[in-house]
């Protein structure tokens, strides 16, 4: 038996004698971080060539850890299907044996359920008439996806062989046992011989991504296109197909793939500077990034089709446990229309339907300008047409798709553009860089491949790489003070912009990626709003280290209180920031009667920006509408604390609190420390005891409050999953 970190949160440990080799954790870019440590190779028997790599999958007991997906099996699962042959017939590497995914029964079922959605999408003409497709058209897509499917629907469990982990030890195969041994902890016994795993991350930790990426400036244009991800699912070296549109200084993204978090903090983007994502389809390489979306203090808009969005809801509710209306408690909904050109806050946007074994849409984005309209086109996951005209077919009862469909997408495909981003992936599911060697686009990008581009590519489109900018209309302005407007605004509601003005007229300083702004015990002669980038608030002995976002505001206790600052701020990318002095920020809370309200409130905003719940990623604006809200109790030492008879967290400010259940302690609670989530989420309260160990001071925070707050809720979810459901 071996075992061998491969990053962290995944190991691998093998038993070849037993021909078992297991992934143990399949968080994103799994695969590529076993190709890295050459677990994943490439080999040739006769005369086939295929890659080795894992026949086993162990999952995490827990859906998501440090609000970041712990389960995505469905590359490890195509890896293991089509690039070692294991379910191709006639295969070398087809030996009868399905590939074992092992876990808590929980979670093994939501991975067969995410992984039909993978699969499949929508997986019945029904499902797809409810999306709001007439039943004709959706007669058509069955016929379609059966095509890409070989004519039948299969359930993830005729695919995989299940092991459920409970109790006692479980025989995996050839004499090989796996038993758990407490949350994440497993151990695999063999011949006498053991091995453990642990799969927990430590508090603050974060899966890692397999490549480097350093940092990168962007400028916000008027109409541009930024590279964010050329290669595909297998890539080691470069981030999946993905790019960010600029349009008048807002940030769009298009897809969230893997190891998004990675991508954004490169070019100094924080999630809550963006103004919406436009999703083109849910498999894992373009969706598996969308918890990122939700570490902001705001619901991010979705832009796509309500034939996609129901495809992309249904596989993150198998991923999360969550009803899937719960989606739009995260995200601000704003569906598209097909095949139509809708105006999203000034730029046109077209979504056409696109061939794929799930619900996909290549994107159109247009703004006039000149004597016309510059368009740029990101078609992710196409099909060659080599491959589509095998499909078609006249007969309504076979599976496949008319000439008149494939006349279409032919159509939608080579239409110009001023700027074009195409998949040329190959095999029978992606595009073909040779369909577009007649195309009249201005330039096209060959994206969504992980192998080099061949002299015939070559002469067909560009490369690009991470970071690189396509200006389609240039920008006059500066957007930045535009922006600070509206983060001093909301902080202010109640000011007239004239007196805004007098903050806005302060400079703008950047910052570069890991220098400190200010360090603690430092008096600050200036209160800095952050415009973009991410900073950490460190306070090492305290075990405080938040990330803090646009519209924050630094050192303002500081100069309040004329006294140094608590902790150290750095910059974590770079970062820009409204530079204003002191003076005239104590002069403009003084003469708009804000001074006294300022300073009790500052005190309330620094002591939630020490908390994990509320310190990160939260501006001050929606951190002062919490401080309002809390109202704090006190409690003498023994005394029991109320049930909850509404939905509230409590929060402990000072004292020291126990949980009891069954007259046992299972729980503590230092300062900081919050619980209640179980009524957020309107679930049967577990019973257990609250009591008072010291005298307590304990703020109450109303649901209704924090509801519309995606990271909030996101950590909710996540410490409901384990402190209840584990």
């Amino acid at each position: 038996m071996r075992k061998i970190k491969v990053a962290t949160g995944i190991f691998w440990v093998e038993i070849p004698e037993a021909g078992l080799y297991v992934l143990c954790g399949c968080p994103a870019d799994s695969v590529k971080h076993l190709i890295k440590k050459g677990l994943i190779a490439c080999e040739e028997k006769a005369g086939v060539i295929f890659e080795t790599g894992p026949n086993a999958i162990l999952l995490s007991d827990l859906p998501m850890q440090n609000e970041r997906f712990a389960n995505l099996a469905e590359f490890p699962v195509l890896q293991m299907f089509y690039r070692q042959g294991m379910i191709l017939p006639g295969h070398p590497n087809n030996k009868g044996l399905k590939p074992l995914l092992i876990g808590s029964e929980n979670q093994v079922k939501a991975q067969a359920e995410y992984i039909y959605r993978g699969n499949y999408g929508l997986a019945s003409k029904d499902e797809i008439i409810s999306a709001g497709i007439s039943e004709e058209e959706a007669m058509q897509m069955m016929r379609m996806k059966l095509k890409f499917a070989f004519d039948k629907i299969l359930k993830t469990e005729e695919l995989l062989e299940m092991r459920i982990i409970a109790g006692k030890a479980t025989e995996l195969r050839n004499g090989v046992f796996i038993q758990h041994q407490g949350l994440n902890q497993y151990e695999f016994s063999y011949r006498g011989e053991t091995i453990s795993v642990d799969l927990n991350l430590a508090p603050g930790e974060d899966y890692e991504a397999p490549y480097y990426l350093g940092f990168h400036q962007y400028k916000r244009d008027y109409f541009s296109v930024i590279h964010t991800g050329e290669g595909d699912g297998w890539d080691i070296n470069r981030p999946c197909m993905a790019s960010i549109i600029i349009f008048q200084g807002k940030i769009y993204l298009i897809d969230a793939g893997p190891s998004l978090l990675h991508n954004l903090q490169a070019m100094g983007i924080a999630a809550s500077e963006i103004e919406g994502i436009f999703q083109t389809h849910a498999h894992d390489d373009h969706f598996s990034g969308l918890t990122v979306l939700l570490r902001s203090d705001h619901r991010i808009k979705y832009y796509s089709t309500p034939l996609v969005r129901a495809s992309v809801m249904k596989k993150l509710a198998a991923l999360t446990g969550m009803d899937e209306s719960l989606f739009a408690n995260y995200f601000d909904i704003r569906d598209l229309e097909a095949d139509t050109w809708n105006m999203v806050e000034g730029l046109e946007v077209k979504p056409v339907y696109s061939p794929h074994p799930v619900e996909t849409c290549i994107m159109f984005f247009r703004a006039p300008w000149g004597n016309g309209d510059n368009t740029y086109a990101h078609l992710a996951d196409i099909t060659a047409l080599n491959v589509l005209k095998k499909m078609i077919t006249d007969d309504p009862a076979q599976s496949g798709i008319t000439p008149s469909f494939f006349d279409k997408v032919k159509e939608s495909y080579l239409t110009p553009v001023s700027l074009k981003k195409i998949d040329i992936g190959g095999g029978m599911i992606h595009g073909n860089a040779e369909d577009f060697k007649d195309d009249l686009s201005n330039k096209i990008i060959l994206s969504h491949t992980a192998m080099p581009l061949s002299d015939r590519q070559k002469v067909i489109g560009d490369a690009t790489s991470f970071g690189a900018v396509d200006v389609l209309i240039p920008c006059d302005r500066d957007y930045s003070k535009t922006f600070a407007a509206q983060y001093l605004q909301l902080f202010f509601p109640d000011l007239p912009s004239c007196e805004i003005e007098m903050l806005l007229n302060c400079p703008i300083v950047s910052f570069n990626p890991g220098s400190n702004i200010l360090k603690k015990g430092e008096k600050s002669a200036n209160v800095f709003c952050i415009l973009n980038g991410l900073l950490e608030f460190l306070i090492p002995e305290q075990g405080v280290k938040n990330q803090m976002t646009v519209g924050s505001m630094l050192a303002e206790l500081s100069c309040l209180m004329d006294t140094g600052v608590k902790g150290t701020y750095r910059a974590i990318n770079y970062v820009q920031a409204l530079k204003i002095p002191r003076s005239l920020y104590m002069e403009f809370l003084r003469r708009n009667n804000l001074l006294d309200y300022a300073k009790t409130e500052v005190e309330k905003r620094y002591f939630l920006e020490k908390t994990w719940l509320f310190g990160e990623r939260i501006s001050c604006p929606i951190k002062s509408r919490i401080a309002r809200a809390m109202k704090m109790e006190i409690f003498s030492t023994g005394e029991l604390l109320p049930a909850l008879k509404k939905p509230e967290l409590c929060l402990l400010y000072a004292g020291d609190i126990s949980v009891y259940q069954d007259e046992k302690e299972i729980n503590r609670y230092k300062p900081g420390d919050f619980w209640g989530e179980e009524s957020i989420f309107q679930k049967a309260k577990p019973a257990f005891t609250i009591c008072a160990k010291t005298d307590s001071r304990v703020y109450r925070i109303p649901a209704d409050v924090i509801e519309d707050i995606p990271i909030i809720q996101w950590k909710l979810l996540e410490i409901f999953s384990r402190r209840h459901l584990c």
